[in-house]
């Protein structure tokens, strides 16, 4: 295999995992963004959408089939139930502690991360469930390189999905409303919006987007585990922190910028796979002393 054909197939497999990290960035990034929350249980909601796609599939299949008709209108299924459960943990555990010191809410995330760890370890008796999808071994071969079409779907979807959001936050009301309350909280309340039912909104389009993700990894990687979301979380955590936390663009950007990262630095002479989390890591450290904002973060100005 030549240089090229090594560097051709770890673009395409960068670029699969980076959309992965994209979307679950996304939900860290707006969460901060709008109640400067690290919502450390966000990526327990990619593994909650995972198992809650794979529930919808399992009741699904003998009618639509486990293709892609099955798999697109479980993942929507799951959407819809992880973006409720979202705002439900918001409601009940993060809206009581707000006013609280930051330190009091954050603990409180990882307990939320704990709470949803262990139900589904209960509830799997910590073995791996296969998801069942069946999409088949179909692609495009260009030249030495072999695209399959589950790899074109994924990364089209996500960028669907990331697009989405992107007009919902620049074009709608809704959308100006999360910008706006980013920037100064209680002045919004005094201009009579609704404070609290935009962060609920922000919650559903987080955990619906991580639920999305966790869809599409179940039917990728074929296997779910109650463990998955949790470094896929720290990886999402880390996308968000390259890109600007707070910022969307940043949280697309650092998805991808580290699924590159990571697919190129196995190749590297002493890196390899096994070493892959300690180099995406290093990079994390790398960006925090450099440029401590992120690529598309702006710095905080206190207010007085």
């Amino acid at each position: 295999m030549t240089l090229f054909d090594i560097f051709t197939h770890q673009l395409v497999n960068g670029i699969v995992l980076g959309s992965f990290y994209a979307l679950v960035a996304l939900g860290y990034t707006m969460v901060f963004g709008v109640v400067k929350l690290l919502n450390f249980a966000h990526g327990d909601l990619y593994m909650v959408g995972g198992f809650a796609g794979f529930l919808a599939l399992s009741f699904l299949a003998p009618f639509l089939g486990a293709g892609w008709l099955g798999v697109a209108i479980s993942m929507l299924f799951a959407m819809l139930a992880v973006g409720f459960l979202g705002v439900v943990i918001e409601r009940v555990a993060y809206a009581p502690m707000l006013s609280a010191p930051r330190l009091s809410i954050l603990i409180t995330a990882l307990a939320v991360s704990l709470v949803l760890q262990n139900a589904l370890l209960a509830l799997t008796k910590g073995q791996y469930q296969p998801f069942g999808a069946s999409f088949g071994f179909g692609g495009v071969n260009l030249g030495t390189l072999f695209i399959s079409y589950n790899q074109m779907v994924l990364v089209g979807t996500a960028g669907l999905l990331m697009l989405g959001l992107e007009l919902f936050v620049s074009r709608t009301q809704y959308g100006r409303a999360m910008r706006a309350i980013s920037v100064d909280k209680d002045m919004c309340r005094l201009m009579g919006i609704n404070v609290n039912a935009v962060i609920a909104v922000t919650f559903f389009l987080g955990s619906a987007l991580a639920a999305a993700a966790g869809t599409m990894a179940g039917a990728y990687y074929g296997s779910l585990w109650y463990f998955m979301g949790f470094l896929i979380g720290l990886k999402a955590f880390t996308a968000a922190v390259i890109g600007g936390i707070g910022s969307i663009p940043g949280a697309m950007l650092g998805g991808l910028i580290l699924g590159l990262l990571e697919s190129f630095g196995t190749q590297l002479p002493g890196v390899g796979s096994g070493w892959k989390d300690v180099f995406s890591f290093s990079v994390l450290i790398l960006v925090l002393v450099f440029k401590p904002t992120g690529l598309l973060g702006k710095p905080e100005q206190e207010r007085m």
